[in-house]
């Protein structure tokens, strides 16, 4: 995929990218879960005994789906979906190590769990505390026991904690686009790991090992088992990853789409005053402006009937002839039968 990517800047002579290539993979992820959370929640709406559970267990579904996809390109390719997308892999972060592809076991599933789990835990999290509040802000509760009084305070705490988190994110980036270090997030450097760019023999290996997988090694029934599990964990793998970079585009302009400043916009749009009614519409007279009276013989009407067709009302007499004799409506003439006469009855009757 990356080599076939335009955005490839491999041939540079730095192998370690830029800080605008870290933050684009970066913002890559970011935008596909609201973008794809948007998607499965018209879904559930439109029809939610089938799509309802889609929409209840997004979070587990999605990191089901993003386990696989990860694990996928740490294994073939030493990177994340995003950072493989970009012409990116992950390397060891010592200074005098070789710049190989291919990471340690312990490296890639310490990769794997801050990729996938560390943001499941946190959106948990907030999501938790974001219901806390809500229960705070329309009811009062006394702390009690000790475990409220401790979930009291990390509600309180975790406004700070966050930004402490930013704010090392921040100075980090910072150091990293003056050379002071050479990983940009901290969850790199709790990994053990650092970006740099794919070169072409990184691009020749990933295509011997795609070609050698194809094949199965061994001769036991376990053996054969594995291989085919493996395999079909790699179709599923791909498929997502391949419809993820066809859908990626066009999942970030659904984010644009909803989000709030282009939904104030729409807003503003839509909002604007209703246009008049047409001009043929309008009675000529006063008497004829009196809702009163038929429009057919401009008397006032007798046993008043509408058309559902159109919404105008008439005399009974009158509308039943005109509809028996032209099969529409004598004001705007949509198709209209006898069975569409309704009688409207008055609080007199």
């Amino acid at each position: 995929m990356a080599e076939a990517g335009a955005h490839l800047t491999s041939s540079t002579g730095s192998e370690q990218p830029s800080i605008f290539e870290v933050l684009a993979q970066e913002s890559l992820m970011d935008a596909v879960k609201p973008a794809l959370r948007h998607a499965v929640k018209v879904l559930a709406e439109s029809n939610p005994s089938c799509f309802g559970f889609l929409w209840r267990r997004f979070d587990e579904l999605y990191l089901l789906l993003d386990v696989l996809l990860q694990n996928h390109f740490l294994l073939n390719c030493s990177a994340s979906f995003s950072e493989n997308f970009y012409g990116l892999k992950r390397v060891s972060g010592g200074r005098g190590l070789p710049v190989r592809l291919g990471l340690p076991r312990k490296t890639r599933w310490r990769s794997l769990l801050l990729l996938c789990l560390v943001p499941y835990l946190r959106a948990k999290l907030e999501a938790t505390l974001a219901r806390q509040r809500e229960e705070e802000d329309f009811s009062i509760r006394l702390a009690q026991s000790r475990s409220q009084r401790l979930y009291r305070a990390a509600v309180a705490a975790y406004p700070y904690v966050n930004s402490a988190w930013q704010a090392w994110i921040f100075c980090q980036q910072l150091l990293f686009v003056f050379g002071a270090v050479r990983t940009h997030n901290p969850l790199l450097w709790l990994a053990r790991v650092r970006l740099a760019r794919l070169t072409e023999r990184d691009i020749r290996d990933m295509e011997l090992n795609t070609s050698r997988s194809s094949s199965p090694t061994g001769t036991s029934t376990l053996q054969r088992m594995w291989w085919l599990t493996s395999q079909a964990m790699k179709g599923v793998a791909i498929s997502l990853s391949t419809s993820l970079s066809m859908g990626v585009f066009f999942l970030q302009f659904l984010d644009w789409w909803y989000s709030s400043d282009n939904q104030a916009t729409v807003k503003t749009l839509t909002s604007l005053p209703a246009p008049p009614p047409p001009r043929h519409l309008e009675m000529a007279d006063s008497e004829e402006r009196d809702r009163t009276r038929c429009p057919l013989c401009r008397r006032l009407r007798v046993n008043a009937t509408a058309l559902s067709t159109s919404g105008f009302v008439f005399c009974y007499r009158c509308i039943y002839t005109y509809v028996k004799a032209n099969h529409c409506c004598p004001l705007t003439g949509f198709p209209t039968e006898l069975q569409h006469l309704i009688k409207i009855y008055s609080p007199e009757t």
